[in-house]
């Protein structure tokens, strides 16, 4: 392997880690809305499945 390839896969792999990273925040922010959205409907008079 020549530097350009090291390069490259060091490059892929830290890509991925902060894809993984922003993926992992937005299914803690999805959680957080269900969980607020679970707490607060009856309260509201809406159903817990808006349709």
């Amino acid at each position: 392997m020549n530097w350009v390839a090291i390069v490259l896969v060091v490059l892929g792999v830290w890509l991925a880690i902060k894809v993984a990273g922003v993926l992992v925040k937005l299914l803690l922010w999805a959680a957080a809305i269900a969980a607020l959205w679970w707490f607060i409907h009856p309260y509201l008079g809406l159903p817990l499945l808006p349709v």
